[in-house]
């Protein structure tokens, strides 16, 4: 479904297992920057009321997964770590047109969030089957779920708002890009590293 073209290793949750802490942080802070990505598409692209109405659900959805992880962090008698860079992210960036016709940007960033949230999902999908820890591979195969209709969301309002734009080569391109990228990846106890 999701079409990624480079599976996270899945040695990745093993990583992941030995620094609950630092993923538990860095999820955190991947929500509160979903929920400000959704804030600012709904500043950004006012015309498109549909859209609009989407973001500002999005950004109250991705607030309250942040504290949901929040809690998680509480729980286990930690506290919210700083942020740490999500390379990722600004590698991914990197595709992303700067300028140009305003329907190409908001395709691009429809499909970057879209990217973003395809990831996520499936690295959820890896913790919510291989994780030992019982209350986190629930709490992730919930958490799949979710990220999977924000996927599916981002890709329709491309395409939806796209006109002019083909969206599924566009789409191809940014799997071909993300490819590349994640050969990098998955060697580190972050969401996306």
């Amino acid at each position: 479904m999701l079409g990624l073209k480079l599976a996270t290793d899945p040695r990745w949750v093993n990583i992941v297992e030995k620094n609950i802490h630092d993923i538990l942080t860095d999820h955190a802070y991947c929500e509160q920057k979903a929920a400000s990505n959704a804030i600012s598409m709904a500043i950004r692209y006012p015309e498109y009321s549909e859209l609009v109405t989407s973001m500002i659900e999005l950004a109250q959805e991705e607030l309250e997964h942040f504290n949901m992880v929040h809690e998680r962090i509480l729980e286990r008698g930690m506290e919210l770590g700083k942020e740490k860079r999500d390379s990722y992210v600004n590698d991914l960036l990197g595709f992303i047109q700067k300028g140009g016709a305003r329907e190409v940007v908001l395709v691009d960033r429809l499909l970057f969030a879209a990217m973003v949230e395809a990831r996520s999902c499936e690295r959820f999908r890896l913790l919510s089957k291989h994780i030992s820890d019982e209350t986190l591979r629930d709490f992730y195969n919930e958490l799949m779920i979710s990220e999977a209709n924000h996927y599916t969301m981002f890709i329709s309002f491309a395409k939806k708002l796209g006109k002019g734009v083909d969206v599924e080569k566009r789409w191809q391109e940014m799997l071909d890009f993300e490819a590349g990228i994640m050969q990098k990846y998955s060697k580190s106890e972050t969401m996306h590293g």
